[in-house]
């Protein structure tokens, strides 16, 4: 079965769930605003002007469930999924999943986002294969705040897809061949490069301009 491969932040998803889910943090009192805000604001710059690596990006947002179980988190995630996220995953969205779901494909969520915030975000959705950011514990099997192997981002994706499917016994290479990546990114330009049929969705100027240079299909997905 081709692989349908979807990015979630700003493609099924109108928003981003990091994003989302500090806000939902800062309102509910968990997380310190005159702490909190700054160092947010920091690493949205450095992530502007590209001077944030990979890892350190990630971590920041792993970094807001720390000290605690993921029972001990589960009320305020399904409230988050509830409150904030399935408010802004459009009809189109869902219509997408559900079209590919019906022509027989494999569908994966593949994001940069960790598991625990996006794991009741592909349920929701259907999709029943997740590729996210991993998030460490400790011996208590609280978060510890780090995260765990290669963050699913940039060639990460890349390297966690393949892994994926080396684990299930299939030829990375012919499966990326045939298969389709919906994504309005270009930090995902190293997944997208390598699937035969590259998607760009909600596309900013850059991956838009690229889009029609390489004759990529673009789509629209709003609420």
């Amino acid at each position: 079965m081709p692989l349908a491969l979807f990015d979630l932040d700003h493609t099924l998803l109108d928003g981003d769930s990091d994003v989302l889910w500090c806000s939902f943090l800062l309102d509910e009192g968990v997380l310190d605003r005159a702490v909190f805000e700054p160092r947010n604001a920091a690493l949205q710059t450095q992530y502007q002007a590209g001077t944030v690596s990979v890892l350190d990006f990630c971590t920041f947002y792993v970094s807001t469930l720390a000290g605690r179980t993921p029972a001990q988190w589960q009320p305020l995630q399904q409230r988050f999924l509830a409150e904030r996220v399935r408010p802004r995953i459009p009809a189109a969205s869902r219509a997408l999943l559900r079209a590919h779901r019906d022509a027989g494909d494999t569908l994966v969520l593949t994001t940069a986002t960790n598991r625990f915030l996006t794991e009741l975000t592909a349920a929701d959705l259907g999709v029943d294969q997740l590729l996210a950011t991993e998030c460490g514990t400790d011996a208590a099997g609280c978060f510890d705040g780090r995260v765990l192997g290669t963050p699913n981002m940039r060639d990460g994706k890349v390297e966690r897809l393949r892994q994926w499917l080396a684990e299930r016994g299939l030829d990375a290479d012919d499966e990326l061949r045939q298969a389709a990546f919906y994504s309005d990114s270009m930090n995902d330009l190293p997944l997208l490069r390598v699937v035969g049929r590259p998607v760009a969705v909600n596309a900013d100027e850059r991956l838009a301009a690229l889009a029609r240079e390489r004759g990529w299909t673009q789509l629209t997905l709003t609420l």
